[in-house]
């Protein structure tokens, strides 16, 4: 009988400070305070879902003891965990206060980490106040939240606060690539480009993704099947979308938004990638700007292509015509025509400054 299938997610969990993905700033500071014994007795983790948090918790937990670690790298006899969405009650927390002054029969320290303690109720944060201002010195807590604002200033003040960023798209893209290779899978890297733009910065999110595309795809992820199974408009539309607004064919622009209409897409998810479109465009115009395009080499030859035919006037009159689209978008009861009116605006930029010129 053949092994149950693990989700990626779990499966390649960071167990070591090497290989935690985008976030080597905190790593670093984490490990130079192990290195040095200048460790606080609280932390507070905080950042979007499935950046991190819990995984830098449990890695820094260990490695404060170095001992007790089990084969599957999650307990250890001096690691204690609390998911705060479950456990919010005044009663949770004293149970941590009353096992707190208990010195550790393994290792130097007791860890505690406290997941989503956000969730906690107002009357536990009290009782655990006192803990955390003159907690034994066996004790180190470490907290992580997803909303920072909702935590009480006066357990703030008592943390020291390490800021999750969301991860990059390239190293996401990297890191997925490195997965795809210790799976034995063919991953084409513009597939794994819409994976981690899909994933809005959390690691775990393109992990998820990841595995669903594999399920459709099998061994061969390619660009054209993963934006298929994501459904995930294609980059081509709106390359061939602005070259027809540039030349000012309005017919063959309201043609192509109806199929993109009729291939199942959003209106309003149309609008804000085509603006996105318009600003890689944009930064893709100075050499010094390219850095922030977060595409692949391929498709970022391709905007550099384009945007150097585009007007740059154009290319901000065009996006500020998407942005206010965008903004009265909901609003309006005729979303469609909405969205068509812009599209013949946008053709008609050139046109419009010609006569504004002839005028003058």
């Amino acid at each position: 009988m053949s092994e149950g299938f693990i989700v990626s997610a779990r499966k390649y969990r960071p167990d070591s400070w090497e290989t935690v993905v985008g976030q080597k700033s905190i790593t670093r500071t984490l490990q130079n305070a192990i290195a040095t014994d200048q460790i606080a007795q609280a932390y507070l983790f905080c950042g979007p879902r499935g950046v991190g948090k819990t995984t830098c918790a449990r890695i820094f937990a260990k490695a404060v003891n170095q001992v007790g670690q089990t084969e599957d790298g999650e307990m250890a006899f001096n690691i204690f965990e609390l998911d705060a969405a479950s456990n919010n009650s005044v009663e949770d927390i004293r149970n941590i206060v009353d096992t707190v002054r208990i010195p550790p029969q393994v290792g130097k320290y007791k860890v505690y980490i406290i997941d989503e303690v956000h969730m906690l109720s107002t009357q536990a944060f009290n009782a655990f106040l006192k803990t955390l201002e003159e907690p034994p010195a066996h004790a180190i807590f470490i907290l992580a939240t997803t909303e920072k604002h909702k935590i009480i200033p006066t357990i703030l003040s008592r943390c020291q606060i390490f800021d999750f960023s969301r991860i990059r798209i390239s190293d996401m893209t990297e890191h997925l690539a490195d997965i795809a290779s210790k799976e034995g899978i063919h991953a084409e890297i513009e597939a794994l480009h819409v994976i981690a733009e899909k994933a809005d910065g959390a690691m775990r999110d393109a992990l998820s993704i990841f595995d669903q595309v594999v399920a459709f795809c099998g061994k061969n992820l390619t660009y054209s099947a993963v934006i298929e199974n994501l459904n995930v408009l294609d980059y081509d539309n709106y390359f061939q979308l602005t070259d027809l607004a540039f030349s000012e064919d309005v017919p063959q622009s309201l043609l192509l938004f109806n199929t993109i209409l009729n291939k199942g897409f959003d209106a309003h998810h149309f609008v804000s990638g085509w603006g996105a479109h318009l600003r890689r465009l944009l930064v893709s115009k100075d050499p010094a700007t390219i850095a922030l395009l977060e595409v692949s080499e391929n498709v970022a030859q391709k905007y550099a292509e384009q945007g150097a035919k585009m007007d740059l006037r154009f290319l901000i009159s065009a996006m500020d015509l998407i942005n206010d689209c965008d903004i009265h978008y909901r609003a309006s009861k005729h979303q469609r025509l909405l969205v068509e009116l812009t599209i013949m605006k946008i053709c008609s930029i050139q046109s419009n400054r010609r006569e504004g010129e002839k005028k003058k």
